[in-house]
């Protein structure tokens, strides 16, 4: 054979491979320690597996923040972020520069915004977190502004504490060892890093006054008070604190057929989902539009106009 048929085929063999390679593409998610890592690793388990030439994996990131600029900016394919995260970027308000080009796939589950304190502080109120050394959350995440504006609907500013910005680990680790005296994490009841900090170290988790969380709901309608039972974490006792929906977003302008299966092969396939992430009951066709204010993706909302 001529060498110059040998290049020929080696040539059209490596240009057919490329056709056959699938599309990569990353879902933004969070810390580790948190929920949002694991339940994006299924959601791109899922859609690599029963999706044609689509391969995607779970990126570790700050969160809501990142993961929305990201999305926006085309730089992630889906991200998971906290409604009043999403919300702020679609109306182009702070942390925001600008409106951001973002559109919802479907709501996911509650995140409840959780005060942990240790079981001995004296903190026994959010009131009394003035002048103490708190943990709001890493920059650019969604813990960070969720927060913040909580803290801010009750007249308590930055200025008021002694802020730090950790993430989960790194909030956890210091109120075990001392370092500060509370720290926010927004996620699931039983999310992982509370977990297992009440099992290394006596905690407790403030409760919200029902003045508080109206006036909480009142500043931002995006959070719901919530009622968090005994036992959810080790000794801790019920508490009551406001709770926002996560949701599973994309860029406005993501392809409609991809949107929408996408969307499909996730609901299909959601008993394997609950399995492993258990907060996933929450994600019903009931609950896909929850966010009030912008609009379901098209793609999604052709597969929930056929369901219903």
């Amino acid at each position: 054979m001529s060498k110059i048929l040998k290049n020929g085929i080696l040539g059209l063999t490596c240009l057919l491979s490329l056709n056959t390679i699938a599309e990569t593409y990353t879902i933004g998610t969070g810390s580790q320690s948190g929920t949002y890592y694991p339940l994006g690793g299924m959601l791109a388990k899922i859609w690599s597996e029963n999706i044609e030439d689509f391969d995607m994996r779970a990126e570790v990131t700050a969160a809501s923040v990142e993961n929305t600029i990201k999305v926006a900016t085309k730089r992630q394919l889906a991200g998971i972020a906290m409604g009043n995260v999403v919300l702020q970027a679609h109306e182009g308000v702070k942390p925001f520069p600008r409106k951001m080009d973002v559109a919802v796939l479907f709501a996911l589950y509650p995140n409840v915004v959780q005060f942990v304190v240790s079981a001995d502080s004296d903190i026994q109120s959010i009131q009394d977190l003035k002048g103490k050394r708190v943990s709001l959350g890493a920059p650019g995440s969604g813990t960070r502004v969720s927060a913040t504006n909580i803290l801010s609907a009750l007249g308590i500013s930055d200025k008021d504490i002694d802020a730090q910005s950790l993430n989960y680990t790194a909030t956890t680790d210091a109120i075990s060892g001392g370092q500060i005296d509370a720290g926010v994490v927004v996620g699931s009841i039983g999310v992982g890093a509370i977990t297992e900090l009440a099992f290394t170290h006596k905690i407790r988790i403030l409760s919200f006054t029902p003045e508080e969380l109206k006036a909480v709901s009142d500043n931002n309608a995006s959070y719901q008070a919530m009622e968090v039972p005994d036992g959810s974490y080790k000794d801790v006792t019920a508490f009551s604190a406001p709770a926002v929906w996560n949701i599973l977003i994309v860029n406005k302008n993501l392809d409609t057929d991809l949107a929408y299966q996408m969307t499909k092969v996730a609901f299909e396939n959601m008993k394997k989902i609950n399995q492993v992430i258990s907060v996933t009951k929450y994600t019903t066709l009931e609950n896909m539009n929850k966010l009030d204010g912008i609009t379901l993706h098209p793609g999604s909302l052709k597969y929930l106009k056929e369901q219903k």
